[in-house]
């Protein structure tokens, strides 16, 4: 394998793994079963679409006007890899106790997603699938992109865990069943464990990048 194909393949691997593990479907579960709880199997499949397709949406939306943020707001690339990569580690540390972080759902989201008919773009959508988190993951990865077609993995990642999340929110009941509380929550930090070492590798590139500390 040479170094351009190796190099491809692990920054692939890491844009899935860093995008599935932030916006942590199954960590949505028992907030979409309570949501959903009277309605319909038909009704609790269009949600999980809904909450699917806005995940997709909006991650598209940041990873594509990345660049255009940078600039509005005269921020630097190195800059947001260490910011994102602080953001990653707060949530990776909520993760490794089993519990959800506050950058994606509080109880007053939670509340008031309760009490509406529609849950699946908000509060589902965003910001328990496409939270804060997930969006600088986005737009990190992009940055680090040197070129067009090494988007794609970023945009390939977006798809699989949007595709994902759907099919595990419609089988929420079933997968929790199959896994339990205590397999969801060894899960968690488990994926939270994973985190925290990109979270880390987004700080250390970002001081890279500013010449804080040697490159690799």
């Amino acid at each position: 394998m040479n170094a351009e194909l190796r190099a491809t393949v692990e920054f692939s691997l890491m844009a899935l793994s860093s995008v599935f593990f932030i916006v942590d479907p199954f960590a949505t579960i028992p907030a979409f079963i309570v949501m959903t709880a009277d309605d319909t199997e038909v009704k609790r499949a269009r949600m999980a679409r809904q909450a699917a397709w806005t995940c997709f949406l909006v991650l598209s939306a940041f990873a594509v006007a990345g660049s255009v943020i940078f600039r509005l707001f005269g921020i630097t690339l190195p800059a947001f890899k260490i910011a994102g990569g602080l953001l990653l580690f707060l949530v990776a540390l909520d993760m490794l106790q089993a519990r959800r972080s506050g950058t994606q759902e509080v109880s007053e989201e939670r509340a008031e997603g309760m009490e509406k008919e529609e849950v699946g773009v908000t509060p589902i959508g965003m910001p328990m699938l496409a939270g804060p988190g997930a969006i600088s993951t986005v737009m990190v990865l992009m940055g680090q992109a040197r070129n067009w077609w090494s988007t794609i993995p970023v945009f390939a990642a977006i798809t699989i865990t949007s595709l994902a999340s759907f099919y595990i929110l419609v089988g929420g009941n079933r997968v929790r069943r199959i896994l339990g509380e205590i397999g969801i929550r060894i899960l968690m930090r488990l994926m939270g464990l994973v985190l925290v070492a990109i979270a880390v590798q987004f700080v250390l590139n970002g001081c890279g990048d500013l010449g804080l500390i040697p490159r690799r």
